[in-house]
């Protein structure tokens, strides 16, 4: 891949260079905009403010990318989604955690048995009843087996009948954190080393929506951003009482620069920035530039009203809704039919440009979030001005398919 360390040159490739760079492909193809991955790179190192990015690998799910950010100053590390893919990017990668907790006996033997792989992969461990689990699975005899502790960062009012946030991590308060703790530094097999926290409410949430909600959303992110400063730096306080920890983890693309503002935060975490999915177009702290797409092949025109493209039901996942769905881009004024949204099998296209449409015609669309857009292609094609750079396989590409 052309490298993201380089700097200068467009922000994002013109529609003129991505349309003649891959007018030759079949459809379905993915497409990555280097030039726009770079930018988007070198904005998230800045919106970081010198606290080092752990790349969380669930929104890349291609490992030629993934190589490439860790080349970006600024960049360092892995959060993986699975203990399977974890192990699989730790036979190449020094530093990866893995960001939920795993019941998956097998990768957990392995694991266990390995002391180069122990070394270099750390477990998400968010209660005693998983780090019982765990134990049970591993065994006494092998090499220390490093612990990484959830924080739930949510925001919790009315008495904790009011609940904004991912439903994660059962450890809320300081003290439940450093009672956690002492269970893992009791153990002979494990080895505490982090302490994380994912605001989803925060990072997740874009904050400039359309309609009023975003000024509630923009309450309730204040209200939980000052909350959390002060509960987070408390359980690290906590739990540094009880061992030392090697980083402190927090945040997401859509937070970077209020999660890096507490002091005892560490180190970051991102990886949806580099690909900048739809999600991402409203929020009022930063503006990543679109740099990940698909294109389909209009195979229908059942009225002049409409166009209608092979396939197309991408679906982001989250609370089903409109705003999971993808979004048609170019060529542009082109919107989805109610009635029938993205379909598995077809998806028809209605709006001023749809009569230029003709048979064989490629559409483009972005997906509203990152890696799962690697779920439904085995490559995808890297162009950087006019042309095709490279052609790289993603995780489905190379055969794996952890979750």
């Amino acid at each position: 891949m052309t490298t993201l360390t380089q700097t200068g040159g467009p922000a994002r490739t013109p529609w003129i260079d991505l349309l003649a760079a891959t007018e030759h492909l079949d459809p379905p193809f993915a497409v990555l905009d280097v030039a726009a991955v770079r930018t988007n790179a070198h904005q998230l190192v800045r919106r970081a403010a010198g606290k080092p990015i752990r790349v969380a690998s669930k929104s890349i799910r291609v490992r030629s990318v993934l190589r490439d950010a860790l080349q970006v100053p600024g960049m360092a590390g892995i959060l993986a989604f699975t203990l399977p893919e974890a192990l699989w990017l730790a036979e190449e990668h020094e530093d990866v955690v893995v960001g939920y907790p795993t019941a998956h006996r097998e990768a957990l033997q392995r694991l266990a048995k390995d002391e180069a792989l122990a070394s270099r992969v750390t477990l998400m461990v968010d209660s005693p009843d998983h780090l019982d689990l765990t134990a049970a699975i591993i065994g006494p005899d092998g090499p220390p087996i490093r612990i990484c502790l959830e924080l739930d960062v949510s925001l919790r009012l009315a008495g904790g009948r009011v609940h904004l946030g991912a439903r994660r991590s059962p450890v809320h308060a300081p003290e439940e954190a450093a009672a956690l703790a002492r269970k893992v530094a009791a153990h002979p097999r494990f080895e505490l080393v982090g302490l994380m926290g994912y605001e989803g409410q925060i990072a997740g949430v874009g904050d400039n929506q359309p309609g009023l909600r975003r000024f509630a959303v923009r309450e309730m992110q204040r209200r939980s951003a000052a909350e959390l400063a002060e509960r987070r730096a408390a359980a690290v306080a906590a739990v540094l009482r009880v061992a030392p920890l090697e980083f402190v983890n927090g945040g997401g693309t859509g937070s970077l620069e209020l999660t890096a503002a507490e002091p005892a935060v560490t180190e970051v975490a991102a990886g949806s920035g580099l690909f900048a999915p739809r999600l991402f177009d409203f929020y009022t702290r930063f503006r990543p530039q679109p740099a990940a797409y698909f294109v389909l092949s209009v195979v229908r025109r059942p009225s002049p009203q409409h166009a209608t493209v092979l396939g197309g039901g991408w679906i982001a996942s989250g609370a089903a809704g409109k705003d999971r769905l993808p979004t048609p881009v170019w060529p542009p004024d082109l919107t989805l039919v109610d009635q029938e949204g993205a379909g598995e099998v077809q998806t028809p296209l209605v709006g001023p440009r749809v009569d230029d449409l003709r048979l064989g015609d490629h559409v483009w669309f972005r997906h509203t979030k990152a890696g799962e857009l690697c779920e439904h292609v085995d490559d995808i094609v890297l162009v950087e001005g006019d042309r095709v750079v490279d052609v790289v396989p993603t995780y489905r590409g190379e055969g794996k398919t952890f979750l």
